[in-house]
């Protein structure tokens, strides 16, 4: 602090290179692992985290599901080291399901109405 011999408190970092955010768990809010972020998905004009592509249940890396998640329905929590998901087992698994690709959803418009509609969320480009 200024004038207090004290060093000012450190703001937490704030951005992240994307190779450190594939391979990072997606978790419950007490802590229990979902699944991890396969992949990002960006828009192409405003550079935004639009999607992450999250894999979920499997043994290995075999008979898992994917699921895009919209980037603002993830919160990263640093005492977990991991993004926090809100749904039980039970939503995830009604969840709209995606390939491991993360295929471009804008290709799509139908499954991204469904996608936002089912997260409760405004479409990215009402962000």
């Amino acid at each position: 602090m200024p004038g207090t011999g004290q060093p000012a408190p450190r703001e937490p970092r704030r951005l992240i290179a994307s190779d450190r955010v594939i391979g990072t768990d997606v978790r419950r809010r007490d802590g229990s692992r979902i699944g991890r972020i396969e992949r990002l998905m960006l828009d192409k004009v405003s550079g935004r985290v639009v999607y992450a592509v999250m894999s979920f249940g499997g043994f290995l890396g075999l008979g898992e599901d994917f699921y895009t998640l919209p980037w603002s329905v993830l919160q990263f929590e640093p005492r977990q080291d991991a993004y926090v998901l809100d749904l039980t087992e039970e939503q995830l698994r009604a969840a709209p399901a995606r390939s491991p690709e993360g295929t471009d959803p804008a290709a799509d418009g139908a499954w991204v109405e469904q996608i936002h509609r089912y997260y409760d969320v405004a479409p990215y480009w009402g962000i």
